[in-house]
Formats: C-alpha cells, structure tokens, sequence
C-alpha cells in the first residue's frame, strides 16, 4: 500500500470506559452500616484517583447502572486503577456489562496532506531518512501544540453519551480503499458539522483498532442532553457517515461524584 494513503495521528491518553451492573438483592441484604462503610470506602479510591482522570456515571437504561470512565498516560496505569478498584468491597456488588479501552486519538487528514505537500516541495523523497526526519519533527511540533487536546481531562459536564464506531470496510463500500483526497474532504466537511456545536458539545475521540472491537469510541459531554440527538442526527446527513458509518451501541449516562455514591447506591439521584 501507498504510505502516501495513509493519514498520519496523534496519541495521547489512554481510555477504559467500564459499564458495570449493581446487583441489588444482594447490596439491599447488607446491613445499612455496612452499605455506608462499603461505599464510603469506594468513594475514597476515587477522589484518590482524581475527578479529572476517573469519572463516576448514573447510567440510564438496561445496559448497566454506573459507567467508570479512566484516562491515564499508560495502559499500565490504566489497569492499575482498574486493579486498585477491583480490590474495594463494593466490587463484590458490581457485575461488569461491557467494557472499552483506547486511547485519545486526533485525526490529522488536513495536516498530513499539508505536510506532504510542503515536503514535496522540498524535493524529499517519500520513505527517505530525510522525509521521515522531517515529519517526525513537525509531529513533535504539533504534539506540543495540541497536549491539552491528546491528555485531556475529564469534562465537568453533566451528561456523558458514549458510542462505538467503525468505517464500513466491505465489497461495496469500503473506506480504506477511497482515495486519500476523497476521504481528506469528506473528514473535513465532518469537522464543520461538529465545529458548530462547538460551544454545547464537549468531544473526545479515541482510536479503538487493535485495541477493541470497534474502530473508534466517541464520549460527547454537555449540559444539556439533547444536544447529543441534535449533533448525532445533523451528522448522519454527511458524507461520510450516511455513506461509510457504522455504529455500535449507545451509553448515556450522569456524572456522579465520589460523594454522591452512598445516595446514589441509596437510590438517590445525583445532584447537580
């Protein structure tokens, strides 16, 4: 394959969504003190980690009851928190749904084809020391330049809205056989739809392939819900998403912070 094909990316956090169940007949037969002991004792490991790097949710619907969102600097802090929680009481009550790992993921279509172009220019030979000397220098560049973006913290929004995605790869369709300028125009006119809710949606997009069974997760944060419907449903009219989009299963779900849990776990919703 044509390295030409291929657009460049950038990485930074790593990302493990854990969608978990309560069984509630048997945390309803602990003792009341021992329920506030169990969960006072989780509540701590969790403000330990940090509301910018774990995140609690009241998940909605039959597909699990708290999601656990992690992002750290390696997967082996990833599973040591995930080890370190797992290790609490409150873990006997949980029943895992599903799971997600990945990590952040910033997709550089109109950088890459700037890049190539500029090195062209420059007389450098694709595949030659010079060119991948140059490109890792302007990676290095724009990895600097986009840390906030690639070691995000977690959104203080309210509302969380999860979901899996691949490009379509099949005999009629197929993504990765479009020519690069075709998808490079169809990403961009993606962009735009998300730039406008800019303002009411806070995205985070991780890459997932060789990871999980997806190609990409996508978190979207807001404080209002329904803009998640209004952003997903204006997108499914571009190009590339009525064309090569397939999507897994949706999560959505309401912060709750570590000190929210005991009422949570009470049946309590959590508070603003």
């Amino acid at each position: 394959m044509d390295s030409l094909n291929v657009p460049l990316t950038l990485e930074g956090s790593y990302a493990l969504h854990q969608m978990m169940r309560i069984k509630w007949p048997q945390w309803k037969q602990t003792p009341p003190a021992e329920r506030t002991e169990i969960a006072a004792e989780f509540a701590a490991v969790l403000d330990g980690m940090g509301p910018t790097q774990t995140g609690l949710f009241s998940m909605l619907g039959h597909k699990g009851d708290l999601m656990l969102l992690h992002f750290r600097r390696s997967m082996d802090q990833l599973n040591h928190a995930e080890l370190e929680l797992a290790a609490t009481r409150l873990w006997d009550y949980l029943e895992p749904t599903t799971s997600y790992v990945s990590v952040v993921e910033l997709g550089l279509y109109d950088s890459t084809a700037r890049m190539w172009r500029g090195f062209q220019e420059q007389g450098l030979k694709p595949g030659s020391d010079e060119w991948k000397q140059a490109q890792e220098e302007e990676l290095g560049r724009q990895r600097k330049a986009m840390e906030p973006r690639l070691y995000p913290a977690i959104p203080p929004h309210r509302y969380n809205c999860f979901y899996p995605m691949d490009r379509k790869r099949g005999e009629e369709k197929n993504w990765y056989q479009v020519p690069f300028h075709d998808r490079n125009r169809m990403m961009h006119e993606h962009g735009l739809v998300g730039r406008k809710y800019a303002e009411v949606v806070r995205q985070i997009i991780t890459g997932s392939i060789g990871f999980d069974d997806w190609e990409w997760g996508v978190d979207l944060f807001s404080e209002d819900p329904l803009w998640f419907k209004k952003l997903i449903y204006e997108m499914r009219f571009d190009e590339v998403s009525a064309v090569y989009a397939l999507f897994g299963s949706f999560y959505v779900s309401v912060r709750t912070h570590a000190d929210q849990l005991a009422g949570l776990l009470e049946g309590r919703q959590p508070e603003r």
